[in-house]
């Protein structure tokens, strides 16, 4: 021992089966919860800029109050005439009561008449703001210097703000103050109702949106539910199950071409099947053969053993020719079974023509040749015109007609429109109704003696033609008179090349 240990063929590991995926949201309540959280953002955004668009209104409002109220004030002041009299205010005393009667303050507001070092007059008379330490302390340096502040007091913020004045009397100058308080809790209060009230009305809304956005969400995705259900209950072996359809939207337009996809898969899959169905019976006489004569051969005799041995050399060749066949059949749905370049019709013709010429003793004939060169596999149309010819060798007598021809029909408006090259016989023809057949996988009309063949040459025909975006048809050669065969195809002037992707 080296101490290595020993390798394991990959094939000994022990299988595991996959893990299950944990259950996540489903899309519909992806959806909703983004709605949700939107929704939610959305109006919590509103409520924020409405609040302080709100607060600040509510500021300026309180703000312009006031200086209304001290305006109102210097415009008495200033007038300096007691209305009632006539004359000259006495004192200042008598100014600050006349406009305290003449005025009456809001819910919110307090009018102080401030006289030298203390308070005289208030309105409304309830009020006892006038005896608050922090009012007082608030108010002093702002009788002689004016301005505003705010405060706390037992009622909440306050705004306070002073109109200082002056008088000269006999007995010396005196001072006073107009003092407008204003109580912000009233106006603060009514803004935090209505911001209830929107906080109560968005949260509604937000239940509405996403109740709505739950069940819209809901059934537009119940398509894709049905879609999904559908799909787990198609079966390898069942495929004739289909989506029902319904609706006009995107998820429709997914549902037809989910549809379309399921005939084509329904399709290949009974063409794969009808395939390998025919060429297990195809194979199987062959085998039988084989496996027939390997019994019963005697091996001590040297002339049985080398009949015997010819024998299964015909067949192993006869099994080698279906095999190619299959092989070749198989390869041409890839993409690269075609690889179109530059060629030109008429030289195409008159080569497989000297080609042919060597399948048997026909008379062969050029119809005539298309002077274009056209884009198109030239080795698979070759391939193809050769098989035509060999099929009309079959089924002809030495001396018979086979021609060939290629020409090149003009569209509607002057320019190419579509290639022709065909291979025509004297012999018997194909009937009318088996005329589609002779071109299925194994499919054959009726069969000449001595043809060992499998129904598998016009299939590749058929193939090749198909891998160039064309038809191959078979009619009668004189349509008048009916007799011989005349196996047309048809092509599209221009073969689109479609390379294999890398692996």
């Amino acid at each position: 021992m080296n101490g290595v240990p020993p390798r394991v063929h990959p094939r000994a590991a022990p299988r595991t089966e996959p893990r299950a995926r944990r259950p996540g949201f489903s899309v519909r309540a992806r959806i909703t919860a983004t709605v949700a959280v939107l929704v939610l953002g959305a109006l919590s955004a509103a409520g924020v800029i409405v609040y302080a668009v709100e607060s600040q209104r509510v500021d300026a409002q309180t703000v312009e109050e006031v200086e209304q109220e001290l305006d109102e004030f210097a415009v008495l002041e200033g007038d300096g005439t007691d209305p009632t009299t006539g004359e000259p205010f006495a004192s200042i005393r008598d100014l600050l009561r006349l406009f305290l009667e003449r005025n009456v303050p809001d819910d919110d507001e307090v009018l102080i008449a401030w006289a030298g070092d203390r308070p005289i007059y208030r309105f409304p008379r309830e009020d006892e703001l006038y005896r608050d330490p922090r009012f007082l302390e608030a108010v002093r340096p702002l009788v002689t210097t004016g301005g505003s502040t705010r405060i706390d007091t037992d009622q909440g913020p306050a705004l306070v703000a002073t109109q200082p004045v002056r008088q000269s009397t006999p007995a010396g100058e005196e001072t006073g103050a107009l003092v407008v308080v204003v109580y912000l809790a009233e106006d603060r209060g009514e803004l935090l109702d209505t911001m209830r009230t929107y906080a109560v009305v968005a949260t509604l809304l937000t239940i509405l949106v996403v109740a709505a956005a739950a069940w819209q969400s809901g059934r537009l995705l119940a398509p894709i539910r049905v879609l999904r259900e559908t799909a787990d209950e198609i079966g390898e072996s069942d495929l004739s199950r289909r989506i029902p359809e319904a609706g006009n939207d995107d998820i429709t337009a997914l549902t037809r071409t989910l549809n379309r996809m399921l005939d084509r898969l329904e399709t290949s899959f009974a063409d794969q099947r009808r395939f390998l169905d025919d060429a297990g019976h195809e194979l199987r006489t062959p085998l039988t053969v084989l496996r027939g004569h390997l019994e019963l051969v005697d091996a001590t005799d040297a002339a049985d053993v080398e009949e015997t041995r010819a024998l299964l050399l015909d067949e192993i060749d006869r099994m080698a020719r279906l095999v190619g066949d299959l092989i070749l059949l198989a390869k041409s749905d890839r993409p690269d079974f075609v690889l179109p370049t530059e060629v030109h019709l008429g030289e195409l013709t008159e080569d497989v023509l000297a080609k042919v010429r060597g399948l048997g003793d026909r008379d062969w004939q050029l119809d005539g040749t298309a002077d274009q060169v056209v884009r198109v596999d030239g080795q698979r149309l070759t391939q193809a015109l050769l098989q035509l010819a060999d099929n009309a060798v079959k089924h002809t007598r030495p001396g018979d007609l086979v021609a060939l021809g290629s020409t090149c029909v003009p569209g509607p408006d002057g320019t190419a429109g579509e290639l022709r090259l065909w291979v025509r016989d004297s012999g018997p023809g194909v009937p009318a109704a088996d005329r589609q057949a002779v071109f299925e996988r194994f499919g054959r009309s009726s069969v000449p003696d001595g043809d060992e063949g499998f129904g598998l040459g016009l299939s590749i025909v058929r193939a090749i033609v198909a891998a160039h975006g064309g038809t191959v048809t078979v009619t009668d050669d004189r349509p008048a008179r009916p007799h011989g065969a005349r196996f047309t195809i048809t092509l599209p002037t221009t073969v689109e090349e479609t390379p294999w992707p890398a692996s």
